[in-house]
């Protein structure tokens, strides 16, 4: 079985892609464990695929472009590792959380690790805009109050999976859009998985596509969203040779 799979998902990223991964690979070559890197284009109109099979990644890809949330349902759901764990495309934090994460999953049993940009050995407020910091924090505060049970940096574009729990929170997410983090963690407290913090560096902002003005709304919308789902019990476990059928169901 691969002990790793890293899923990143990708929107016209194909030279963000190609200036990062090497990166990634490199840092992951030296651990000595067998992984697998999927890259899952969200329906790109660039060079995507012909990126990810020069840099030896496995490749799918959605007819359209869905969002995040449905590129990381596709990739956490085809992947075959005992561990996966989701970033983007620039690989935006410093190769030596990845030894980390799989400390907390494997040696420490955690279901879940994730990235947590408010701890203090964080890398990563100081350095980004101002206007971006803002808007993170606001959406933040909204989160951890209202729905993520005090989890306030549920944004982070890195997060863990063992493969039971990945399986389980991707295969009931019913959001397609970059809120599906906060829908994974507020599934995974209703679980009462065990979740790890991890502080994380920051390295790269080269491939971002979040819009602060353009998807802000939307993703308030999601909380509503996740909030109803949750009254009239729409995360219920389903049973995993069903998962793929339900993918994309009813979205």
């Amino acid at each position: 079985m691969t002990y790793l799979s890293v899923i990143i998902p990708s929107y016209n990223s194909s030279v963000v892609l190609k200036n990062n991964i090497p990166y990634l690979k490199s840092g992951l070559d030296k651990k000595g464990f067998t992984y697998e890197i999927i890259i899952v284009d969200d329906g790109s109109d660039d060079n995507t695929a012909a990126a990810a099979k020069e840099l030896a990644c496995k490749y799918l890809k959605n007819p359209t472009n869905m969002g995040k949330g449905a590129a990381l349902k596709k990739g956490m759901l085809h992947a075959e590792g005992k561990f996966r764990i989701f970033t983007d495309a620039d690989i935006p934090f410093e190769a030596d959380a990845f030894g980390k994460f799989l400390y907390s999953l494997d040696k420490e049993d955690f279901a879940l690790a994730i990235g947590d940009r408010t701890l203090a050995e964080s890398s990563y407020h100081r350095e980004i805009p101002g206007l971006r910091k803002i808007a993170s924090s606001w959406f933040s505060f909204l989160v951890g109050r209202f729905v993520a049970g005090g989890m306030f940096d549920t944004q982070c574009g890195l997060k863990g999976f063992r493969a039971d729990v990945a399986e389980d929170l991707f295969g009931v997410s019913r959001i397609n859009g970059f809120t599906i983090d906060v829908e994974i963690l507020s599934i995974a407290l209703k679980r009462n998985y065990t979740i790890k913090r991890l502080p994380v560096t920051l390295r790269s902002q080269e491939g971002t596509s979040v819009k602060i003005l353009k998807h802000s709304f939307t993703m308030i919308i999601d909380l509503f969203r996740i909030k109803i789902n949750h009254v009239f019990k729409k995360y219920k476990k389903v049973q995993s040779n069903k998962l793929a059928e339900n993918l994309f169901s009813g979205y």
